[in-house]
């Protein structure tokens, strides 16, 4: 990913561009609040002009002062303030089973994904003028970057986002204390993780409990999703270290009906908790989960 310092480490520009359809969205905040209720010193392709910024791969050309780029020779985007009762959580699941990547995708894991993902909903909120923070929940506790809307805002995130690494297991409940604490009500939680953990999912449905909006991501490989093996294999928790050796092709359909039953369960359990939710696979396109839960056009389109 380069020296992750700029959006197009995270997002391509192709997928970049396509965010312009997609906005992010809280029931619970428009049943409270009603959009435009507080307004926001942040930017955004909002209504009234605040500065300019540097054009980046994925703007919209309409956003492009053109007179100053006569005058300059450079491209400048106009920015604006933006009312919006919105402040996004992006809570990053950095536990060693997303490390995981698929051998078709060498070097893109599930925590690739999530950081991907994560950096499309912050650039969505920097558009809307929404505040947005990070948790990173692993082994070692809990890393929080408090809410904030700004170019600066983003670009942080991006490098606490570029240097984390994957390891360790869930964290134990008593570290969890700042999502209880910081989260308030109104606020979206966006979750990325495998949720394989239980205690992913009891920390998105006693968000949920608590009157938070809590949205979803779950982030899968194409092995899990296809079960492509054949022959003798070595399969291993990274998380508990525990291994299982087995023939992939006479495995393939006992595991195949499991997981499905797995998934099922899952998806019944977030639906009771009232929780939008989507799955990412990692050979399909990144905003395609983000076009499942918030854009207006048919995802299947993006698939």
């Amino acid at each position: 990913m380069g020296n992750g310092s700029t959006i197009a480490d995270f997002i391509p520009p192709a997928v970049r561009a396509r965010l312009k359809d997609l906005r992010l969205t809280s029931r619970r905040a428009v049943g409270l609040q009603g959009i435009g209720l507080h307004h926001s010193r942040s930017r955004g392709a909002g209504l009234e002009f605040a500065q300019y910024r540097a054009y980046e791969p994925g703007d919209e050309l309409r956003q492009v002062d053109w007179k100053l780029y006569a005058r300059s020779d450079r491209f400048f985007v106009r920015e604006a303030e933006r009312e919006s009762p919105l402040a996004v959580w992006l809570v990053v699941d950095a536990t060693a089973s997303m490390a995981q990547q698929d051998a078709a995708r060498p070097g893109w894991s599930r925590l690739s994904a999530a950081k991907g993902l994560a950096a499309c909903v912050a650039e969505l909120a920097l558009r809307q003028g929404d505040r947005f923070g990070l948790i990173v929940l692993r082994g070692d506790g809990v890393r929080l970057v408090a809410p904030a809307s700004s170019v600066r805002q983003r670009d942080r995130l991006l490098l606490e986002l570029h240097a984390l690494d994957a390891e360790g297991a869930w964290p134990p409940s008593a570290s969890l204390r700042p999502l209880w604490e910081r989260i308030g009500a109104g606020d979206l939680v966006v979750l990325l993780s495998d949720l394989f953990d239980d205690g992913g999912v009891e920390v998105a449905t006693r968000l949920a409990a608590a009157r938070r909006e809590v949205v979803a991501i779950q982030i899968l490989t194409a092995e899990e999703r296809d079960f492509p093996f054949a022959g003798g294999h070595r399969f291993r928790d990274p998380e508990t270290g525990d291994e299982l050796l087995g023939d992939g092709a006479a495995m393939r359909s006992d595991f195949l009906a499991r997981f499905a039953q797995a998934r099922a369960a899952l998806d019944a359990r977030l639906d009771a908790a009232g929780i939008r939710h989507a799955t990412y696979v990692l050979d399909e396109a990144l905003d395609l989960p983000l076009r499942r839960l918030f854009g207006a056009r048919d995802a299947a389109e993006y698939a």
